[in-house]
């Protein structure tokens, strides 16, 4: 991108001053040797013809509009990139997402199976020690199980 800048740059700079530079006259002419030269001055040899140059003088506003036009194109385009890129992210976090419902939908369908095929359920107390659950609390914690299946499997 720096190069491309330092391109047009130089391009523009070229174009606006090498208008004054072009001389009105130019002559042509052929050395002893054969060699061609072009001067912008006479020189008075046997060879020499004089050119007829023209040329137009290049309009600024459509060199600007020119170079518009590309870092418009330019700056499209990494937006398009930058767009495709965030995309991109949001795809692998969804992803992301839906692989850890995945795992805690089955987490979550595997501890209601327990819970329903289990007669005895227990907790561990802070001791260690298994503390077996009663009807009610054993139907509160299947109703638990079912709320997170419903949860995270829908």
């Amino acid at each position: 991108m720096k190069n491309t800048k330092i391109a047009v740059t130089f391009a523009i700079a070229a174009i606006t001053f090498s208008g004054g530079a072009m001389a009105n006259e130019i002559y042509k002419w052929t050395d002893e040797d054969g060699n061609v030269h072009y001067e912008d001055r006479p020189t008075g040899a046997a060879s020499e013809e004089r050119l007829s140059l023209t040329y137009r003088r290049t309009d600024s506003s459509a060199v600007q509009q020119r170079v518009q036009t590309r870092v418009d194109a330019r700056s499209a385009q990494l937006e398009a990139r930058a767009a495709a890129a965030d995309a991109a992210n949001t795809a692998a976090e969804n992803a992301e997402i839906a692989a850890a419902r995945k795992q805690k939908c089955e987490r979550s369908r595997a501890r209601l199976e327990t819970y329903l095929q289990s007669r005895r359920l227990y907790r561990t107390d802070d001791n260690g020690e298994r503390v077996y659950l009663d009807e009610d609390q054993r139907q509160q914690a299947r109703k638990k199980a079912e709320d997170q299946v419903a949860e995270f499997c829908s």
